[in-house]
């Protein structure tokens, strides 16, 4: 794969897309590439999260464990562990390769000396991040709305 075609598949990936050809060229060169057999698994559960990885090619299936839990398919452009591009963290789930793929991660460290150098691409970030934030706690009160009236 070229560089063009890196830059195509990050700036399709969600948040990256705010990013300038410039930033996306630098998380090219700098992420860590890592390439998946089918059936290789990139992380478990509970592992430690160390940065966000965005799907290049193949296919990734994320699984959380619980009895009501459902797979989630993952294919090219994909960002698996936003909140691991800014934190580290635990892993909420496994994730295997469906069939061959090629990931790159990308750590905080990156991530941050990205939006030190891209400001407007960090602002644009920011103000996407905040949103869906905003609507989580919509979603949350609506929600605790609906459990007041069976609560005794």
């Amino acid at each position: 794969m070229g560089l063009d075609d890196d830059i195509a598949i990050l700036s399709a990936a969600p948040l990256f897309g705010f990013l300038a050809r410039d930033a996306l060229r630098l998380l090219s060169f700098a992420a860590e590439r890592r390439s998946l057999g089918a059936g290789e698994r990139l992380f478990a559960q509970g592992e430690r999260a160390d940065g966000g990885f965005v799907v290049m090619s193949g296919t990734l299936t994320l699984t959380p464990r619980g009895a009501r839990a459902e797979p989630v398919t993952m294919g090219r452009s994909s960002l698996i562990g936003r909140l691991a591009l800014f934190q580290r963290g635990e892993r909420p789930c496994d994730a295997d390769a469906t069939r061959d793929a090629e990931v790159i991660r990308i750590t905080p460290t990156l991530m941050r000396r990205v939006l030190e150098e891209f400001p407007d691409a960090a602002r644009a970030i920011h103000a996407d991040l905040s949103q869906d934030l905003a609507a989580f706690t919509t979603d949350l009160v609506g929600l605790g709305d609906r459990f007041d009236p069976i609560t005794p």
